[in-house]
């Protein structure tokens, strides 16, 4: 049973395991959260739009931002929704958190924390469940929970808001033992591309080069292409296509036909040049 009434701020208690970090001490906000709250809070005397979500006995389920905000300005009451459902402790954290993320953001450390505790909470529980209790895309939950991949320091960056979560993510996608070296280059100024290339650079070194004498490539047109030598990786291939593309534009802005561009090709592999 609910019921929506008005309850006297003084009355509303919160409730430490809220997934929003806010200073229980009003005297300890930063300007921002104070400037933030007190907006909020002379919006809410004009008109609250919302109620907040309370227990019988005052304790806030959901609606901190409105309550702190309520009570920095000095208003005497809130309208409230009083609910006497009996709640377990995951679905508390649901609600609170489901209602954090759609509206006022929370830090991104504070995201991977509440995450990671409903997963604590619902040990058979994978991403895409998590994802579907709080309304949001599986990769949106997979990045929130990128940090848990992660080494202390990365953590630690986080948490001090050093690196954003989509930096964590891109770290997250290598061992451990090469967290620190991608770390130092986001502290450094990397930029998000920089970083992601370093990250594909490192897999293709960790990623053991298998060589073969031929690679035929046919593809869905019906032309085949193929590419021979003594010992011939994935990344060589990668760079002899790069290498024929940049031969046979020139060839084309020169007006050459294909059976000249062969030819023309054959005797540079003969000479052994490059063009420019």
């Amino acid at each position: 049973m609910a019921t929506l009434t008005k309850e006297r701020v003084a009355k509303i208690k919160t409730d430490p395991g809220q997934p929003r970090r806010l200073p229980t001490d009003d005297a300890q906000l930063t300007a921002e959260q104070r400037k933030a709250l007190v907006e909020l809070g002379e919006s809410l005397r004009v008109k609250q739009l919302q109620p907040v979500l309370i227990r019988p006995d005052g304790t806030l389920i959901a609606g901190e931002r409105r309550y702190r905000a309520a009570r920095l300005v000095g208003l005497e009451t809130l309208d409230v929704i009083i609910t006497e459902e009996a709640l377990s402790e995951s679905q508390l954290r649901i609600l609170q958190l489901t209602e954090n993320l759609h509206r006022a953001d929370l830090k991104d450390c504070e995201k991977w924390r509440a995450c990671e505790e409903l997963l604590r909470l619902n040990p058979g529980w994978a991403n895409k469940d998590l994802a579907a209790h709080l309304k949001l895309g599986e990769s949106t939950v997979t990045k929130y929970l990128a940090p848990s991949r992660c080494i202390p320091d990365v953590q630690q960056a986080l948490e001090a808001g050093q690196i954003g979560i989509t930096a964590v993510y891109e770290i997250s996608r290598v061992p451990a033992e090469q967290q620190a070296e991608l770390l130092r280059l986001k502290l450094s100024g990397a930029s998000r591309d920089g970083l992601a290339e370093r990250i594909r650079k490192q897999k293709r070194e960790a990623t053991p080069q298998v060589r073969v004498k031929r690679i035929a490539c046919p593809l869905p047109s019906g032309v085949s292409i193929v590419a021979s030598g003594a010992e011939l990786s994935l990344d060589d291939l990668i760079e002899a296509l790069g290498e024929a593309l940049k031969e046979a534009k020139k060839a084309r802005e020169q007006a050459l036909n294909a059976t000249t561009f062969a030819r023309m090709m054959t005797d540079k592999a003969k000479a052994g040049t490059r063009s420019a």
